[in-house]
């Protein structure tokens, strides 16, 4: 310890001496860099060191970051705690030693001192945000750094320690990345713990005392908005805010008033609360900026509630978005109104409402992107699974060589065992692998609901899902699914016609509002049923009427038959043609004669088109390999 107490006095800058010293304390293994348990020595030394100059400095009643003074890089005087946290930092920096040494020794130092002391820590740790933010620090100490700043968040007064609380916020935006969690209320969480309190019975002050409990009423609502999903609780809301736009447009306030209360001034001594008493209800309702505050919540609550993105038992209704309407524009009708420089100040309100706006869009944006290339990657990883469940076949192929044909002759089509190229490679597999289909992990085919839960996703309107990526659009898909309903859910099939692969989608798998459009209405149930039944009995009458005509032609060729001609006929194979008359025994052999010849020469053709074609050889290779022998 003695060892780093001489070196905090050394000038120069750290870079000359801090690796040396640490060398001399430690000794380690490795010239440049300390393994853990060395890393766990050396910080248990300076916790010991500091802790000593945070005691000698309580004790000699000067502050913390100024007791004892040393000699700087630029040869100033610095107090000894920066000397330490300076040679800690560049060596952490250089990585000689663990990247979140410099953290904890942060966090130990606000905990030991007092919240006066604490705001010359926090300087110090702004200036030194460049280095403390990068990755190799970062990485390593970021859990500390939010651990640290929470901490002084709760010891410091929301309402007295504005300013500070406004600096740690403001370190924390820059310090952490926009897309790091811990900065997001992802449950959506309101501070309702925020409880405004006022008086609940009048003291006999000449007040309009519901008045005064009307509008501090109004505070509930705008701690905890949410209120469209009961309209009850709306209904309140909206009368007590009618109340209180009512009041201020009855009281306007004059330029003088708007003068005589200075913003600019009144600033600088801002207070996150306003006092409740009913006796400065008189006061306040003249006082400008009290005004401000009040009309800019409610700006704020109405932004909230017009918003996109919550469900639909959130959203208001088409009634409450008329009054939203209303009380909007009379709310900025009195921002207006209000002196001093009324429209200037709300352009600005409007403008960063407006940017909140376009934040909660961008978000969207990303989340959309984000879901996008999820599912990319996932039909890409399926990609693979599928490559190497097929034995990771080579992905380049080598070109076909072409055979020269003759000119004048047509290179015929290739003919296969059993139909195409993939049923005659299905049939090669199963050979080779007997136990394929009786494999119990083998793909099943699916449910209709199963299937069709994917596209149904995708037809949620706020899914945002682009035309590119809609499931609708893949015909392997779609092709697959009208199979899978056609033998499974005959009625969502019927619907392809009208509403097209959308409409075969099962109606519970679609949100309410879309359910209703591909819903068919009973009349046009009964309607259709009548068509369809009328269409039966004309198409039965159509096939009478064919089967009838069909026997008057048979009639007439059997007739046309008879009155052949012998000469079309061999002579000599027809029994009787001598003059014989031939017996019903002869005839009935030759009728089985004829048969049978020809089933005897149909068999041997294909035979010989079979002995052709086995392993997806065609004429024309087969002509030009004969020829070539």
């Amino acid at each position: 310890m003695e060892v780093f107490k001489r070196a905090i006095m050394q000038p120069g800058p750290p870079e000359h001496f801090a690796l040396l010293t640490v060398q001399e304390v430690i000794k380690p293994q490795k010239q440049t860099k300390l393994a853990q348990d060395e890393n766990q020595l050396l910080e248990n030394i300076l916790r010991m060191l500091l802790q000593e100059y945070v005691s000698s400095a309580v004790q000699s009643g000067e502050k913390i970051m100024h007791f004892g003074q040393s000699i700087d890089a630029t040869e100033t005087t610095q107090g000894l705690i920066p000397r330490l946290l300076d040679i800690v930092l560049y060596l952490c920096e250089k990585e000689h030693i663990e990247g979140g040494m410099i953290f904890s020794l942060l966090e130990d130092l606000t905990e030991m001192s007092t919240m006066k002391n604490c705001k010359d820590i926090f300087g110090y740790i702004e200036s030194k945000q460049d280095i403390l933010g990068k990755q190799e620090l970062f990485a390593r100490g970021k859990l500390v750094m939010l651990r640290t700043c929470n901490q002084l968040l709760r010891r410091l007064s929301k309402a007295n320690d504005v300013v500070f609380c406004g600096r740690i916020l403001m370190f924390l935006a820059h310090f952490f990345p926009l897309s790091e969690r811990s900065a997001l209320n992802i449950k959506g969480v309101f501070n309702t713990s925020n409880e405004t309190k006022y008086e609940k019975e009048p003291l006999g002050i000449c007040i309009d005392f519901k008045f005064y409990e009307t509008f501090w009423g109004l505070q509930e609502y705008f701690s905890n908005p949410t209120i469209t999903h009961a309209p009850s609780k709306w209904q309140k809301f909206a009368s007590s805010l009618s109340v209180v736009l009512n009041t201020f447009e009855a009281q306007p306030l004059s330029d003088e008033e708007g003068d005589a209360n200075n913003l600019e001034e009144e600033a600088v001594n801002f207070s996150i609360k306003y006092l409740t008493s009913s006796k400065l209800m008189g006061l306040e309702l003249k006082d400008p900026s009290f005004r401000r505050h009040v009309l800019v919540q409610c700006l704020i609550l109405f932004d909230y509630l017009k918003a996109p993105g919550k469900g639909d038992k959130d959203l208001p209704s088409e009634s409450m978005k008329d009054e939203i309407s209303s009380c909007e524009a009379r709310v900025k009708r009195l921002l207006e109104l209000t002196p001093p420089k009324g429209k200037e100040f709300l352009h600005k309100i409007e403008h960063i409402l407006e940017r909140e706006k376009n934040w909660v869009r961008i978000l969207l944006k990303v989340f959309h992107l984000m879901l996008s290339c999820t599912c990319n990657l996932m039909r890409h990883v399926q990609n693979q699974v599928w490559w190497k469940r097929d034995g990771c076949l080579p992905y380049e192929k080598q070109p076909t060589e072409k055979k020269a044909i003759q000119d004048g002759t047509k290179k015929r089509k290739p003919r296969w065992r059993l139909g195409n190229k993939e049923l005659s490679q299905l049939w090669k597999w199963a050979d080779q692998n007997p136990n394929a289909l009786t494999n119990p992990q083998r793909v099943q085919t699916p449910s209709i609901m199963d299937y069709w839960k994917p596209l149904a996703e995708d037809m949620d309107p706020s899914a945002g899902i682009e035309a590119e990526y809609h499931h609708k659009n893949n015909r392997v898909y779609c092709w697959k699914g009208l199979r899978l309903s056609a033998r499974q859910d005959l009625e969502g099939f019927s619907k392809f016609t009208d509403h097209g692969v959308e409409g075969v989608v099962p109606l519970e798998l679609l949100p309410p509002d879309v359910r209703s459009k591909y819903q068919a209405k009973p009349n046009e149930r009964g309607k259709r049923s009548k068509k369809e039944e009328a269409k039966g009995t004309a198409h039965q009458v159509d096939e009478n009427q064919m089967s009838t005509h069909a026997t008057e032609v048979d009639v007439e060729g059997i007739r046309t038959d008879m009155t052949a001609t012998p000469m079309e006929f061999d002579a000599a194979s027809i029994p009787g043609a001598q003059g014989e008359t031939p017996t019903p025994e002869e005839l009935q052999k030759q009728s089985s004669d004829t048969d049978g010849g020809q089933e005897a020469g149909q068999l041997d053709a294909d035979a010989e088109v079979e002995a052709g074609i086995i392993d997806g050889e065609t004429d024309a290779d087969v002509d030009l390999d004969a020829k070539d022998d």
